[in-house]
């Protein structure tokens, strides 16, 4: 059975989310603050996260970066929150999805079984690459497919699920162009919340990451008025 955590301090609204999820056959456990919720994922494995943005102890949005320096699960972002830099600022720190208070159960239960057959896929298929495939190696910038690890001039650097899932669907295609609304349709799919412009902000973040000289990329090139491209 699927393991998920919920990360909220709205107990009514947890116990809710809980009863409905495990109706759908998931196994639930409820951390009611964030410091709680950041030990619990510490000490034991889940498959995906439900995590709120306001919570005592330690905002959502810093447990969200924990677990993108940790761990490669899916987590989706609850929140009152409807304006869409909240909703841009979460997507682009690494969250599946970004739901907004009040919704549905029903809804609740669709997308995280959604997000968990999405990353059983994708697993899935980085697993069936033959292994001479499993590895990019380009200009000093190798990506491990299958350990979903990244290094430049072999020193590690952490990605976010999503930054990993662009920088390696770029790389995948090098020196073909693609346009940002392209990129979130097939990062991010056609039901995610948000808009294109978090394309942009992941670009941004995988060059400070990977990039010498992120004013004056190597890797990944802005063409101006069509989108962007992996160079080789």
């Amino acid at each position: 059975m699927k393991k998920i955590l919920i990360i909220e301090d709205d107990l009514s609204i947890a116990e809710l989310q809980k009863d409905y999820l495990e109706v759908a056959g998931f196994t639930v456990k409820i951390s009611p603050d964030g410091r709680k919720g950041l030990r619990d994922l510490q000490q034991d494995d889940y498959d995906l996260v439900i995590l709120d943005i306001m919570l005592p102890g330690m905002d959502g949005l810093e447990i969200l970066r924990q677990i993108r320096a940790e761990k490669d699960i899916p987590v989706l972002l609850v929140s009152a929150k409807k304006e869409e830099i909240d909703k841009i600022k979460g997507l682009s720190l690494g969250a599946d999805d970004y739901i907004t208070k009040p919704f549905s159960p029903g809804e609740l239960v669709a997308r995280v079984k959604a997000h968990l057959a999405k990353y059983e896929r994708l697993t899935q298929r980085f697993s069936n690459i033959p292994d001479s495939r499993q590895v990019l190696t380009i200009r000093g910038l190798k990506i491990d497919k299958a350990s979903r690890r990244v290094f430049v001039n072999e020193a590690e650097v952490n990605l976010a699920q999503k930054e990993f899932e662009l920088l390696h669907f770029l790389a995948q295609h090098p020196n073909r162009v693609f346009g940002r609304e392209e990129l979130f349709e097939r990062i991010w799919g056609l039901d995610s919340l948000g808009d294109s412009a978090t394309v942009t902000v992941h670009i941004a973040r995988i060059r400070e990451k990977i990039e010498s000289d992120p004013s004056n990329p190597q890797y990944i090139e802005t063409v101006w008025g069509a989108g962007y491209r992996f160079r080789v």
